[in-house]
């Protein structure tokens, strides 16, 4: 199969179905008028480390802007909770289409916790969430990015050795497509060459 993106039509099935697996941000944000939001977003990552910065894309609604970076383009800041094994049910139930000022939080049975920089709540659940301060969004069509500066980070003790974060704790859900998840838990490691 050969694909010309510029022949027209859709890569979303290829693009989604080929970069994988992706990690899930699992974004809690709130608007001006203090409506609270959870979304989960499958094209995220890291973006910088110095400074420390974050990035998830939004697809756009047909009418604009989707909840997420409304609040977000309101507020000017997020939180990104990261999705393990545990509560992938619950991240799943949060993408679901809810009525205007139903509660994805209250939906899905999670528990909202205290930020310490940011209005939004965390997901309690979560073992790892950051805090975030808006630093760019980016119009890429049908998209919108999300650039976002760290300013808190939450550890659970439980995903910690010794003080340090320890990623063969994590049990981490990232998203294949359509319907298909995957997990973290499978783990192999090769040294890198000099």
């Amino acid at each position: 199969m050969e694909i010309d993106p510029d022949a027209g039509g859709s890569l979303y099935r290829t693009l989604a179905g080929a970069v994988i697996p992706r990690p899930i941000a699992w974004v809690s944000s709130r608007s001006a008028d203090g409506v609270v939001n959870l979304a989960p977003y499958s094209f995220f990552n890291v973006a910088s480390v110095a400074p420390p910065m974050l990035m998830f894309s939004a697809a756009d609604a047909q009418d604009g802007l989707k909840d997420t970076p409304t609040n977000i383009q309101e507020t000017e800041e997020f939180v990104v909770n990261i999705v393990t094994e545990s509560v992938a049910e619950a991240m799943n139930e949060t993408s679901a289409t809810l009525p205007n000022g139903e509660n994805e939080f209250e939906h899905a049975g999670l528990t909202r916790a205290k930020s310490e920089t940011v209005s939004a709540p965390r997901v309690a659940e979560s073992p790892v969430s950051f805090e975030c301060s808006l630093h760019e969004m980016v119009d890429l069509g049908a998209s919108t990015m999300v650039l976002g500066k760290v300013e808190w980070v939450h550890v659970d003790d439980d995903v910690t050795t010794d003080g340090k974060l320890d990623v063969n704790k994590i049990d981490a859900v990232g998203r294949l497509s359509g319907s298909l998840y995957t997990h973290t838990g499978d783990r192999f490691s090769m040294e890198r060459p000099p």
